[in-house]
């Protein structure tokens, strides 16, 4: 057993120890860089800068993780995983992302594979779920932001369209929304007034603010306005109403869960009857439930069996699940 304990704290310490000199190494790398550039302001240096097709700002997308960032780019990864850290929120870079899934990847697998007696069917499936921890962080967070800004938003228009009816402009009504409202929705909206006051076009700034907020509601909101910009109208009015509509979708919502709560209670209780009974058998007869344990046949019908009773679960919420 302490043999087994030495070999995974190794096994993590030059994980960890690997980890951080990559980073550091691609951090020099690139301050040395920017940094001879900048010492170098000769005009036959400042010829040549101008002529290489290198820039003294890095990209978007480049980050210390150089490598891992190519290699998201090219499975068209990268702007996703950015495009889910901004609407969750955080400033996470992809390549921060991906490294930290794999550094609880391997520090599960090793944990499962040296320290507990189960084979390698187990240790994968550990590695998979730590791996996905991230992710499902994010998505967790994104979608607490999300309900959060769709609760606010109904105020919001209303809150625009008397603002308007007194005689500010637009505009104005976004920055006057930004010093009432909490974030997320006041952060989302100083955003929106500060691209649009730094001379991004209103249609623009409006359309980036529905990619960081993909709902139907602020896509309907961004369409309004756009309209009213070409066409003309009553922007007052139409906020007015689609305040309303989003009320009334809230209460038809609400309706929906309640009537659905049976089916959301009847799935848990059915993913957890299986498991509860593998425990009280376990514990009654624990010779009966070694197989499980011991034999690499017993492991992957466990393994089976816990598979197919996580795709049960999914099903069953997915018939449940109705989108207003």
């Amino acid at each position: 057993m302490i043999l087994i304990l030495v070999l995974f704290l190794l096994t993590m310490t030059l994980t960890a120890g690997t980890y951080l000199l990559v980073n550091r190494t691609l951090l020099n790398r690139e301050t040395d860089k920017v940094r001879d550039r900048l010492t170098d302001s000769t005009p036959q240096a400042a010829l040549a800068a101008g002529s290489s097709s290198e820039s003294l700002f890095l990209p978007e997308s480049s980050e210390k993780h150089q490598l891992l960032g190519r290699a998201l780019q090219s499975v068209n990864l990268d702007q996703r995983l950015r495009e889910l850290s901004e609407q969750a929120g955080l400033s996470w870079a992809p390549g921060q992302i991906c490294m930290g899934s794999l550094l609880l990847a391997l520090a599960a697998f090793n944990a499962v594979w040296y320290m507990t007696p189960f084979g390698l069917l187990f240790a994968a499936g550990g590695a998979a779920v730590a791996g996905m921890l991230p992710i499902l962080y994010i998505r967790r967070t994104r979608k607490k932001r999300i309900e959060a800004f769709e609760a606010q938003f109904p105020d919001s228009l209303q809150f625009i369209a008397r603002a308007m009816r007194a005689g500010h402009a637009f505009s104005v009504a976004l920055e006057m929304v930004h010093h009432e409202f909490d974030d997320p929705l006041g952060g989302e909206f100083r955003r929106t007034f500060e691209e649009q006051n730094l001379g991004l076009p209103v249609d623009v700034a409006l359309e980036k603010l529905s990619v960081r907020l993909p709902l139907m509601d602020v896509q309907f909101f961004v369409a309004a306005v756009l309209l009213q910009k070409r066409t003309g109208g009553n922007l007052a009015e139409i906020l007015d109403k689609l305040a309303s509509l989003i009320r009334e979708r809230f209460k038809l919502r609400g309706q929906i869960r309640t009537i659905s709560a049976h089916g959301r209670l009847s799935s848990l209780v059915l993913t957890a009857i299986p498991a509860g009974v593998a425990v009280l058998m376990y514990m009654v007869h624990p010779e009966h439930m070694q197989f499980f344990v011991d034999k690499e046949m017993g492991q992957w019908m466990a393994g089976l069996a816990l598979g197919l009773q996580g795709l049960g679960y999914f099903i069953m919420r997915q018939i449940v699940k109705i989108e207003v």
